[in-house]
């Protein structure tokens, strides 16, 4: 069978073919978009292998590779791990594709998951309401900016009814801040407008996914927080144990050597916005849940100036209560756990204070 490592791109492609033994036959450079691509692989004549690189559109050319007959196996390479052509001297389309061909013949390619066309489009309509979210954010930070430069307090519940209103009867120095407020007020309308009917079209795509409905039995985990984790987990059983938090980079570097140990910052690969929903959910968990408490407790370890530490703990935690309840099907149930350990100094301050000295005695 041929090996064929793809290095692929919008308007050409390089190809290197490998014979059963990794040999190099030969390497082509076709030109044009991935039509003329699958039509120079359509014409290979033997049963192949082929790897590309991950970037965008990955899922729709493996789809359309797929589909080829003579396609017998298709994997498409985690770029994030590929040292042999990120780190290399020598760069270029040729050897990029040489090098993903070596790797394939090897069986030594780190691959990323491809989901079908279905959860990739849920993905996309996540992303395409968090921008919506994004944008009113800014809008709403700008308005905010315009208030303060001109020392103006704003009211409570500004962004209500009431508050709109107040806005837009404000007096300004000059004829440049009034159009500019209406401009803001109207485009943080419109997101809002637009971010509801998107999550209507996420709630309607959410219904028809009981893992969905089984996560929101987490106290603290709403519809958005559990859509975004069932759609980027796709399915539950392709992670090992203590693999989700790599995934969505909840987990700190390492640079380790010796009996040297360093713990970095998290790696923040994976999608951001699950990141973000998580911590969302885990701040709201805290207040709700006892199990959540005290887990955020232990992370904590009575000192205030690791929670940002102690979120980042809750939220690994809650990574891998949630792809449990999505393996097993069972629902959240909280369960009492051990108080967290305290510091000596802590210990100190709980102890009970000494009896006093007893008085001398008379003389």
């Amino acid at each position: 069978m041929l090996t064929i490592g793809l290095d692929v791109h919008q308007s050409s492609s390089s190809l290197c073919f490998l014979d059963a033994q990794g040999n190099t036959l030969k390497q082509i450079e076709v030109k044009g978009r991935w039509d003329c691509l699958l039509a120079t692989l359509a014409r290979v004549q033997e049963p192949f292998q082929i790897v590309f690189e991950a970037s965008t559109g990955y899922g729709a050319l493996h789809q359309r590779l797929s589909a080829l007959p003579l396609a017998k196996k298709i994997l498409v390479a985690n770029p994030n791990r590929l040292r042999l052509i990120f780190q290399s001297t020598r760069k270029s389309n040729r050897a990029d594709a040489a090098r993903l061909a070596s790797l394939l013949h090897l069986n030594q390619v780190p691959t990323v998951h491809v989901p079908p066309q279905s959860v990739r489009s849920w993905r996309g309509l996540i992303e395409h309401r968090r921008s919506f979210i994004d944008q009113r954010v800014a809008a709403k930070n700008q308005i905010r900016a315009l208030l303060r430069t001109f020392h103006i307090q704003a009211p409570r519940g500004l962004w209500t009814k009431a508050g709109v209103a107040w806005l837009k009867t404000l007096s300004w120095p000059t004829d440049i801040e009034g159009p500019r407020m209406l401009q803001l007020l109207d485009l943080c309308a419109t997101l809002s407008r637009h971010a509801a009917a998107t999550a209507a079209q996420l709630d309607t795509l959410s219904a028809s996914h009981p893992s969905v409905k089984l996560l929101q039995s987490i106290p603290g985990v709403g519809p958005r927080t559990a859509e975004a984790f069932v759609a980027y987990v796709d399915d539950p059983h392709r992670f090992k144990s203590g693999s989700i938090g790599a995934y969505f980079g909840l987990v700190p570097r390492e640079d380790s050597t010796g009996n040297h140990r360093h713990l970095g910052h998290i790696t923040h690969e994976g999608p951001g916005t699950v990141r973000k929903y998580l911590a969302e959910a885990a701040w709201r968990g805290i207040q709700d849940s006892p199990t959540l408490r005290a887990v955020y407790e232990r992370f904590l370890r009575n000192d205030k100036h690791r929670r940002k530490i102690a979120l980042v703990g809750l939220c690994h935690w809650l990574c891998r209560v949630m792809l449990a309840m999505l393996q097993s099907g069972e629902t959240f149930k909280e369960s009492v756990l051990p108080a967290p350990p305290q510091s000596p100094v802590q210990d100190f301050l709980n102890a009970a204070p000494p009896p006093p000295p007893a008085p001398p005695e008379a003389a």
